[in-house]
């Protein structure tokens, strides 16, 4: 990926269709502050300190907020591309540990309540009839921006509506970032939780959002249920437990105009599963998984009140899903290997597979290609730190 910065470029001014040449630093002054209403000494500063960036690659040229800025979201990207598009960053979705106590407080009425599914958050747009995916961070993924319109017809979409966009899940055991069965996903799949307004992010409501999927025979997130707030509680703990024990995630819980922000509540299971994947690496992810994770399962047992033996079974895989996976790894640098996963991943060419390792590495991951067969590519995601310190400790290292 390129990291300069253009002397000057061109745009078209979609207010009174005139056509501009500025410096990057002019845009950042003069046009910026008035098309995200905000002072320009604060988006200088921002990018002088870096936070704002100068993004190019072969997909889009854009400043990269990454770092939220007053209301813009980090993840942010404004492109240049004839005209000026702005795609905010998707919001963090906060999360609740008392669901009783927390839908009271945060919402006014019904709710409706959404699966989370277990993969990997993109935001899918049209740049002037180009279909491109970006991750949470804002940089372009290759992988996606491929696949999205394979798996999906999203020309009409982004045809009669350029200025939305659509975020979703990528998922399913092909996904190279987070490997999750489905039954119903099986290789790969994706699945959409919101559409957004490109400029000023304001979600469609659920009602919309749903009638709109429909009418383009695009793929939805599950619906579980619209309740009232008094019976969301109890329904939504009895929806978690069920997903926990059929090996999904959570929910995220809605306002059906979607003018609060949502709330989401995952599964006991799920919490294992992040910390087995965790404690595989636990130089590298260990520890910021550790305390959030037990602490969800506290609240859990003590709103779910809990039997003795329930609370016992909760323990049990708590402690299996920090020890064995651990003891897996310092086994395996024992034998001189690397703590590392091999991902798979369709791939027309070795040169495709590459330009997927640079996006990882990027994103500041560790990785190259191992094989190449056959339209199928394994990567390996190496943990340099895991690597690193088992080896010292086995070799008589001091902790």
């Amino acid at each position: 990926m390129g990291k300069s910065s253009p002397q000057s470029f061109f745009f078209n001014c979609t207010l009174c269709g005139n056509n501009y040449e500025l410096s990057l630093n002019e845009f950042i002054v003069k046009e910026l502050p008035k098309l995200l209403d905000m002072d320009h000494n604060r988006l200088k500063e921002s990018y002088k300190n870096g936070n704002l960036k100068f993004y190019n690659n072969k997909y889009v040229n854009a400043l990269q907020f990454r770092k939220s800025l007053g209301k813009i979201e980090a993840g942010t990207m404004v492109c240049f591309d004839n005209e000026i598009h702005v795609i905010r960053g998707f919001p963090k979705i906060r999360r609740t540990l008392m669901l009783s106590k927390a839908l009271e407080k945060h919402f006014n009425s019904e709710v409706a309540v959404e699966e989370k599914m277990n993969g990997y958050n993109v935001r899918i747009t049209s740049l002037n009839g180009k279909i491109i995916a970006f991750t949470r961070g804002g940089y372009v993924c290759p992988y996606t921006t491929k696949k999205a319109p394979q798996i999906m017809d999203l020309n009409q979409f982004f045809e009669e509506h350029p200025d939305l966009v659509i975020c979703g899940e990528m998922l399913g055991t092909e996904n190279p970032y987070v490997s999750h069965y489905y039954p119903e996903i099986g290789k790969l799949g994706f699945r959409i939780f919101d559409i957004r307004k490109k400029l000023s992010n304001q979600p469609l409501s659920i009602k919309e959002k749903r009638s709109m999927l429909k009418n383009y025979d695009l793929p939805s997130v599950r619906l579980l249920g619209i309740y009232k707030l008094g019976d969301a509680p109890s329904n939504i703990l009895e929806l978690v437990k069920e997903l926990g024990e059929d090996g999904r995630e959570g929910v995220v819980i809605k306002d059906l105009e979607m003018q609060i922000p949502p709330l989401k509540y995952t599964a006991s299971q799920a919490h294992d599963d992040e910390l087995i994947y965790a404690f595989k690496y636990p130089f590298d992810l260990g520890k910021a998984f550790f305390f959030s994770r037990v602490i969800r399962e506290s609240f859990q047992a003590h709103e779910m009140n809990e039997s003795t033996e329930e609370l016992g079974e909760r323990a049990q895989r708590l402690g299996e899903s920090i020890l064995y996976p651990m003891l897996e790894t310092i086994k395996h640098v024992a034998e001189h290997e690397v703590a590392g996963e091999d991902l798979v991943m369709d791939a027309d060419t070795i040169e495709e597979a590459e330009d997927f390792v640079q996006h990882l590495r990027d994103l500041g991951v560790m990785a190259k290609v191992m094989e190449f067969n056959d339209g199928k590519a394994v990567i390996r995601r190496i943990h340099q730190s895991t690597t690193d310190k088992i080896n010292n400790y086995i070799n008589g290292g001091l902790y």
